[in-house]
């Protein structure tokens, strides 16, 4: 990724956490912790990494969420940060802190052993 996408990719992800603590009402989503932004090179299209607090169910909930929320935080997103184009928001779930814990886990059972 260039030096302007990591800044472009940065910023929006300081956005999104203003937005979802601030200005999203939706319960489903408070959940959530933004754990990075993806952006492609022509600033088209942004993936938004997220880790959720709970369980499967609570995933769903905030997937469904952040999909309702998507139109309204792209429009903050424009006028808050200057872009000539404001990039499509796509959100994926971010599995490595679960991932992390896991082997974490396993590590301390193998220790106990």
């Amino acid at each position: 990724m260039s030096l302007r996408s990591n800044r472009v990719a940065e910023q929006i992800r300081k956005e999104i956490t203003s937005l979802l603590i601030k200005d999203v009402k939706d319960p489903r989503v408070k959940t959530i912790t933004v754990t990075g932004v993806e952006v492609t090179g022509d600033l088209q299209q942004a993936t938004v990494y997220y880790s959720v607090l709970g369980d499967e169910k609570a995933r769903e909930d905030a997937k469904i969420g952040l999909e309702k929320s998507k139109g309204y935080m792209r429009k903050e997103i424009g006028s808050r940060i200057r872009l000539r184009k404001t990039p499509e928001l796509m959100f994926e779930v971010d599995s490595s802190v679960e991932y992390g814990s896991r082997i974490d886990e396993l590590l301390r059972n193998l220790n106990k052993e």
